[in-house]
């Protein structure tokens, strides 16, 4: 596997220079109980197509930030590091709000 990551901060690097951080899944609330604390914690849904992650750039900013990425082509469709005021909400990324406004399927 080999395609180019952009980092939001020192720009476009080999996937090599990153590390993979996981899926980004909304955290439960407090006090979860035992299913749903094992669902966040075990299953991801290890989506065939665009799927938003987490990555950190170990080989340059140390910068943890998130990307939407084609699973099938590994092409990266987006990139950018979180402004989260409120911690179970996401940032929402161009093409999820493209998508919302009635946009093309980018799967």
């Amino acid at each position: 596997m080999s395609f180019l990551l952009n980092c939001p901060i020192c720009g476009s690097r080999e996937v090599t220079d990153f590390g993979y951080g996981g899926e980004v899944v909304v955290r439960p609330e407090a006090r979860p109980g035992e299913r749903e604390l094992n669902a966040y914690n075990y299953f991801r849904a290890n989506t065939d197509g665009v799927q938003r992650e987490w990555w950190w750039h170990r080989a340059g900013c140390r910068t943890w930030f998130q990307a939407e990425r084609n699973t099938s082509t590994n092409e990266v469709l987006w990139t950018a590091v979180p402004e989260i005021t409120d911690e179970t909400q996401a940032p929402e990324s161009p093409v999820q709000q493209a998508r919302q406004a009635g946009g093309e399927d980018l799967r």
